[in-house]
């Protein structure tokens, strides 16, 4: 389960890599732009005055999301990513930190572009910290007791769940797109307690949160604080820093 209140307590930060990505996007007067995964809605606001004669489509798996984003007065809609198709009419996809959650993604990367018309833009964003401290220290923690047997079934996500700037070059590149890709790692200052705890709490934490009741999950947490204070101590003024590193990949069909 999303919760779209924890995923924007960092909206202004989660934000930037968005609209980065949606810069190196040269559509000018697209037909249909896509916001694959909407979230909440709020950055799927942005597409729409970006671009204001295109139809806009946005969709996400999560029941809470759409609800939030339909809230907000965006006509999403309930899909999961592996399902949806294009319209023959879609000339932008937006794909900003999804690809992460679906395995073997590759895959859907090649269908899209065999679906998507000649000189249709795709634009993908993925985090690209599955080693870091934070995500490395969930996983030890979740495969370490007494959480090992509880959190047997949940499904972590590894560094095997992205792949490298070059990697997704060539797969486009192969493909006969055009292909820009580049990384950034950007020094996220953060604010409050446990803050980087916080952060990973809207987005990685989702499938143990879903796993766990409310004692064993505020338990969890209790567990994880001062391991993540540990690795991404406390500045004294109560900040934190927080490097994250993402991974933008913008395409362009053949015509």
């Amino acid at each position: 389960m999303w919760d779209p209140q924890a995923y924007l307590d960092y909206g202004e930060l989660r934000a930037r890599p968005f609209r980065e990505l949606v810069a190196r996007v040269g559509a000018e007067r697209p037909r249909r732009v896509v916001d694959v995964g909407c979230g909440p809605g709020t950055l799927t606001a942005e597409l729409a005055r970006r671009w204001p004669e295109a139809r806009l489509e946005a969709f996400d798996n999560s029941p809470e999301m759409v609800a939030a984003a339909r809230e907000r007065g965006v006509a999403a809609r309930l899909c999961d990513v592996s399902d949806w198709r294009p319209e023959p009419d879609t000339d932008v996809v937006v794909s900003n930190a999804v690809l992460q959650w679906v395995p073997g993604h590759e895959e859907l990367l090649r269908r899209w572009v065999g679906e998507l018309p000649g000189g249709a833009w795709l634009a993908v964003q993925v985090p690209g910290n599955m080693e870091a401290p934070s995500h490395r220290i969930v996983r030890e923690l979740a495969a370490s007791e007494p959480w090992a047997h509880r959190l047997r079934d949940v499904r972590l996500r590894g560094v095997d769940a992205v792949y490298e700037p070059l990697d997704y070059a060539e797969l486009l590149a192969d493909l006969g797109c055009e292909v820009d890709a580049w990384e950034t790692t950007y020094v996220q200052r953060l604010t409050g307690e446990n803050a980087v705890l916080e952060w990973v709490t809207g987005t990685a934490l989702r499938p143990i949160a879903a796993a766990l009741d409310h004692e064993e999950w505020q338990g969890f947490r209790r567990d994880l604080a001062p391991l993540l204070d540990e690795a991404y101590p406390p500045r004294r003024d109560g900040t934190t820093w927080f490097p994250f590193r993402r991974i933008f990949v913008v395409a362009r069909t053949p015509a």
